[in-house]
């Protein structure tokens, strides 16, 4: 049986580092070698900005957006984010966080993006 942790389970900033230590140990032993630079990258990605909370409206997760989302997710290619920034914007989106997230062609995104999972309803 896989150990999980759910956000609501983290009580305190200890079990949050605790959980997010142990995510980023994960990914190193997936990935290999990986600078600290692309670990932080890849932990923006999937944990977003803790400085930056976002709001998501659910009046964004349109038709287009959720598709976008999905096929990205289920695909692991995510060529497909200035697209999905378009998309939440016609939605009504005006999230500066939210629409650079999608529009950064240098961020690395992974399965398990705070946006992409946020579009898709996931917790």
């Amino acid at each position: 049986m896989r150990n999980t942790i759910r956000a609501a389970e983290l009580t305190t900033e200890d079990d949050a580092a605790w959980a997010a230590e142990g995510v980023l140990g994960y990914v190193r032993v997936m990935l290999g070698p990986i600078s600290e630079w692309t670990l932080s990258r890849l932990a923006r990605d999937i944990f977003g900005n803790p400085f930056r909370t976002v709001s998501f409206s659910p009046a964004w997760r349109t038709s287009m957006a959720v598709a976008l989302a999905g096929q990205m997710y289920e695909s692991r290619d995510f060529s497909a984010m200035p697209i999905l920034a378009d998309a939440l914007q016609d939605a009504g989106c005006d999230d500066a966080n939210v629409l650079d997230h999608c529009r950064d062609t240098n961020a690395p995104h992974v399965r398990g993006c705070w946006l992409v999972d946020l579009v898709l309803g996931k917790e």
